[in-house]
């Protein structure tokens, strides 16, 4: 059993969207995740499961990705295009409120979604991202996403992926660059891993770092002040600097902070630490 239902949902603009909805018989609260720029909702099993011993969890794949529809305009592969996708999914799902939990790009969209519509947020969880994204990460991404050339087998996508962000994650196994990897692939027809993401993706980041990640980030993140906030930092990030982190802690004294060795950009949400720090972030909120 998979543990989740399949939901497909229609957007403002027609596409067919999709997500997995993880129900609780008696959970007063969900847990919205929310990935990176080029994963899906595969990359939350280990901790949806997880969170789902307590909590209704919601995992989307943002329009492009996974089992969502491909936009035929790749202009609106942009972070407001999705956070209104966001909307429409929880408006369709009849859910008022829900916690945060935002991988990279997905934590951008946490932000938005908490200055658009602050009443529709318990709390926020953001996973390596903040209101400043390193230029050198940036750079990284704009480089290499939607232009990975194709790959003919398993072992030549695990290899590909391995010499790519090798150094963002030292200490995994082999199978754990397996498990990375069949996450951010699909088979076709004739079982050969494609990359489960639409290369057009990369076409507004690429045109502009604005479309990459909005301007004014930390007027945005302030209007976090009044809830309650955890961050998950990979201490080897180039994304998520150490002086950006301690001027989210300053901004917001209140911030939860968990830094994970040997890890980069960005954590899996697997490892115990994290998998502590957010059950016990969640746990003392004291929801009603």
């Amino acid at each position: 059993m998979s543990g989740y239902e399949d939901i497909y949902y229609p957007s403002a603009d027609g596409l067919r969207l999709y997500a997995r909805d993880y129900p609780h018989a008696t959970a007063g609260h969900v847990v919205l995740c929310l990935h990176g720029l080029t994963r899906n909702s595969q990359d939350f099993e280990h901790i949806a499961s997880v969170l789902n011993a307590n909590f209704r969890v919601v995992v989307p794949d943002q329009r492009g990705r996974g089992h969502s529809a491909y936009d035929p305009n790749p202009a609106n592969y942009r972070p407001g295009t999705y956070v209104e996708d966001m909307f429409t999914l929880l408006d369709h799902l009849g859910i008022n409120r829900a916690i945060l939990l935002g991988t990279s790009m997905g934590g951008l969209m946490a932000m938005l979604i908490n200055a658009a519509r602050p009443a529709a947020v318990e709390a926020v969880i953001l996973n390596d991202i903040g209101p400043e994204v390193d230029p050198a990460g940036l750079a990284r991404i704009q480089a290499r996403v939607g232009k990975s050339p194709p790959v003919s087998s398993w072992e030549e996508a695990v290899r590909q992926n391995r010499e790519a962000q090798g150094p963002a994650f030292p200490d995994f196994s082999d199978d754990s660059w397996r498990q990375f990897t069949r996450a951010l692939y699909r088979e076709d027809e004739h079982g050969v891993p494609r990359l489960a993401y639409d290369p057009a993706i990369s076409q507004p980041m690429t045109q502009s770092d604005a479309a990459a990640v909005p301007a004014d980030l930390w007027s945005v993140f302030e209007k976090l002040a009044d809830q309650p906030l955890l961050l998950v930092r990979g201490a080897l990030s180039d994304i998520l600097s150490s002086a950006c982190t301690a001027e989210m802690q300053r901004r917001h004294p209140g911030m939860r902070l968990v830094e994970l060795t040997n890890r980069g950009h960005a954590p899996i949400l697997d490892e115990p630490e994290a998998e502590r720090a957010i059950t016990g972030f969640l746990s003392d909120l004291a929801l009603h």
